[in-house]
Formats: structure tokens, sequence, C-alpha cells
């Protein structure tokens, strides 16, 4: 590989080193500039973008119904916003085949991030290692070892038979890493004991997402997990915060929802740099 972009090559080695058990990256996703520039300023080594929240921030349903220009143009706004490596969550890739995949990877190196989710969803297999060897091509032409982690929806969207969900995983997980992929993501399953499996069955940096009753990040990192996100959590959370301080107002009058807000002061500094 030739590098012709040594800022973005420099970024995608430290990201790709970020992720250990020992000390597994731990992602609070943002989905805009102020999200990003506060997850950075709450020291995070790296700054991952959440599909879900960025799609509603831009009025539009998650679920690979945002257009690829306004996915990428935010992209762009968070990498330019922030000096930790960012990665982006692109969805299926925002391409109906494996070249629409790859021009979709060379916008998010042009946009300056150095990472990618690619979920399989309900695709056939074989389909999906078409694409992400396509996006492992588009890297490689732009010359930068760009994570990317290919998710697999089995446990997500309940594929399959229960009872061979484990080995139907495992054997998508070795296909997508054939076919390129740096790590695995495998959203929907936080038990101990299907973790510990999946982290012994996958030779690569293996990802779940975490909400409020899944393990902590350590001990994630104890059954062998590298990366641990919150995806649409946060922006969730964020989002609820709107309701109920909607719904105190308007039913009670009071802003007791308001008591934890970040000082308008803090988050106006954040944004002038």
């Amino acid at each position: 590989m030739t590098t012709t972009h040594p800022e973005l090559t420099a970024k995608a080695t430290a990201f790709a080193a970020l992720h250990t058990p020992a000390s597994p990256l731990a992602l609070a996703n943002a989905w805009d500039v102020a999200s990003a520039r506060v997850v950075e300023a709450a020291g995070a080594p790296a700054v991952a973008t959440t599909s879900a929240g960025v799609a509603w921030s831009l009025g539009s349903p998650d679920g690979d119904a945002l257009a690829r220009d306004r996915a990428l143009d935010l992209v762009a706004r968070v990498a330019a916003a922030v000096s930790v490596p960012v990665t982006a969550d692109i969805e299926g890739g925002f391409g109906a085949d494996p070249a629409g995949v790859a021009e979709t990877v060379a916008g998010v190196l042009a946009a300056g991030a150095v990472g990618v989710n690619i979920e399989d969803g309900r695709r056939d297999p074989a389909d999906q290692a078409e694409r992400l060897a396509a996006a492992r091509s588009a890297a490689e032409t732009a010359g930068v070892p760009l994570y990317v982690n290919a998710r697999i929806d089995t446990y997500l969207f309940g594929l399959g038979d229960p009872a061979t969900r484990l080995d139907e995983t495992l054997t998508r997980a070795a296909a997508y890493l054939r076919a390129g992929a740096t790590g695995v993501f495998v959203p929907g399953v936080t038990d101990p004991a299907t973790v510990a499996e999946l982290a012994k069955g996958i030779d690569a940096p293996l990802n779940v997402l975490a909400g409020p009753d899944a393990p902590g990040v350590a001990e994630f990192g104890a059954l062998g997990v590298s990366r641990v996100s919150l995806g649409s959590w946060v922006a969730e959370a964020a989002y609820a915060v709107v309701r109920r301080a909607t719904e105190e107002l308007l039913s009670g009058g009071t802003y007791g929802t308001l008591a934890h807000a970040l000082p308008y002061g803090e988050l106006n500094a954040l944004l002038k740099g």
C-alpha cells in the first residue's frame, strides 16, 4: 500500500491500536459537531458516529434512507471539528452494489474519517463479503489502512435458527475478515457466555453494543471484547431529555429536567476552537 495521506494513515494506525481486550475502546457515539466535541472534551480517544443519530438529526429515519452526500457532509464536519480519529457508521454502505460502497468509502476518507461500520442486515453474506471487499479495495487505492468494522446482524435481527445462530455468526465473521474487514461488530448480544464464545471464535477485534443492562466495559474486556459502543443510545437519551423537559413544562409548569444541563458557556466554548 502506497501512503498518500500520511495524517490519515497515522490516525488510522492509532485508531486500530486502541482495540484491545486489555483496555477496550469505549465509544459514546456522536451525531453532530457539538456532540462530537463534547465526547472528545470528556477524554475519548476517538469519536464514532451513530447512523441513527445522524439520520434523526438531519430529519431522516435510520435504515438506508439518508442520502449519501448528506451523510458524508456530516462526517466531514465532525472529522474537521475534532483532533482524535473518527470512525463513521455508514449503515449498509450507502450503495446499491459493491461499486457504490467503494464510492462511499472513498468519500469517507476524503471527509477525514479513518474507520467505517458496514452492516449486513438481511443481505446474503456472500453479497456482503463483496461489498466489504470493495470497501477494502477503495481504502487501498487511497493508501489508507481504513478500519473496516463488519457489523453482523444475526442477533440484532434474530436471524435464522437460535440453535445455530452462533455458528452462523462465526461463519459470517470469517468470510467478512477474508474479504478485508478489520474487526467484527455483533450488536444485539450481551450475555457473557455468548460474548465469550464470539470473542474466542473470531480472529479479529470484537465490538459489542452496550446499553443500560449490559456488563461493564472491563467485564466485556475480560471476555475478550476489544471495543464497546453505545450506538444510538446516547442520541436516544438526549431526545428523551427533550421530551421530559417539554412534558414537565406543559403539564406542571416546572423545569427540574434542566437541572443537569451542560452550562451554556462550556458548550459555546467547545465550538469556538
